[in-house]
């Protein structure tokens, strides 16, 4: 393949030029560029990217860890990553891993073995006393509501949006309120159960483990939640559910079994996803994308907080 010495004769210019041009350096006529350029082309030059990269120390690859591109919420975290990776000439490296911890741990040896230059989970199986381990190696960023401050971590106050949920539905005079998880072994999720606990015990409402529904997380497991909900001796009048799908799942069921919406049953959700929107579901609006945004913004050292907490804003719609 050429190299730089035969590019610039070729072009009637000096290295030093050629060598300007292929790091995009403004100070460089567009004569000269154009000239370059086209002997680039003509001696079917092509830069060794990998190589460049390893001198720099750098890939301008980052590593995005999320158990299923097929729910929205984690292709709207994606997704600003993304807008944000842009802005930084990073490329993304997808790992989905279905919460299977060996391929978490695959996702945490590229970044030992410098393939990647930083970590995003999106969320993760993996414990935190394996996940630090790799701290040492590059940057690493939870996008949960994590307690800890070794790795830095975006997310909103998923304890205060569950208690402000539950208090609202309590406002419109529900007592009997059941609720939906994605994964009830995660940090998040932690953060909820205690939230609808402290409710519980503040109403004085007995904590019925039978109406803590655990892996919602698609418009079918919405489906079987209110099909479930007919078949119970003792109802709640009101779901405080994981996010938009599982709740439009509900919604047309129960417009299919002719269950009045919100008199019999109420259904507050999260995320305020477009299905939202259409379906008229009340939600808690949660700012996805910009959580993606600011793990970019950990990884270029932009964000100087260890852990940031968004806002989040309660819809009012028709289900409530």
């Amino acid at each position: 393949m050429a190299n730089i010495r035969e590019i610039a004769g070729l072009a009637g210019v000096s290295v030093s030029t050629v060598s300007r041009v292929l790091n995009n350096h403004p100070y460089v006529r567009d004569e000269k560029r154009q000239a370059v350029h086209q002997a680039m082309e003509r001696l079917d030059y092509h830069r060794n990217l990998p190589a460049i990269h390893l001198s720099k120390g750098t890939t301008n690859l980052l590593g995005v860890v999320l158990p299923s591109i097929e729910i929205p919420y984690f292709g709207n975290i994606v997704e600003g990553i993304a807008e944000e990776g842009l802005k930084h000439d990073l490329q993304l490296v997808l790992i989905q891993t279905n919460y299977n911890v060996e391929k978490e741990l695959e996702a945490l040896e590229l970044l030992r073995g410098s393939l990647i230059d930083g970590l995003i989970f999106t969320s993760r199986a993996a414990s935190l006393k394996i996940i630090k381990e790799y701290n040492p190696h590059g940057p690493i960023i939870l996008c949960e509501d994590s307690d800890q401050t070794d790795l830095p971590s975006v997310s909103i106050p998923h304890e205060k949006a569950f208690m402000d949920g539950l208090d609202y539905l309590l406002t419109k005079g529900h007592t009997k309120i059941a609720c939906t998880l994605g994964r009830k072994q995660g940090t998040n999720s932690h953060k909820r159960i205690k939230a609808y606990q402290t409710i519980m015990d503040k109403i004085n409402q007995p904590v019925r483990e039978q109406w803590i529904f655990d892996k919602c997380l698609t418009i079918e497991d919405g489906i079987h939640l209110t099909e479930n909900w007919c078949r119970m001796t003792e109802r709640p009048t009101a779901f405080l559910v994981t996010n938009d799908q599982v709740a439009a799942g509900m919604v047309l069921t129960a417009k299919e079994k002719g269950i009045h919406m919100p008199e019999e049953l109420a259904i507050l959700s999260f995320d305020n996803q477009q299905i939202a929107k259409a379906m008229h579901i009340s939600t808690i609006d949660i700012p996805i994308k910009q959580m993606g945004k600011k793990a970019v913004q950990f990884i270029q050292n932009t964000e100087k907080r260890s852990k940031v907490s968004l806002p989040f804003q309660l819809i009012e719609r028709a289900t409530v």
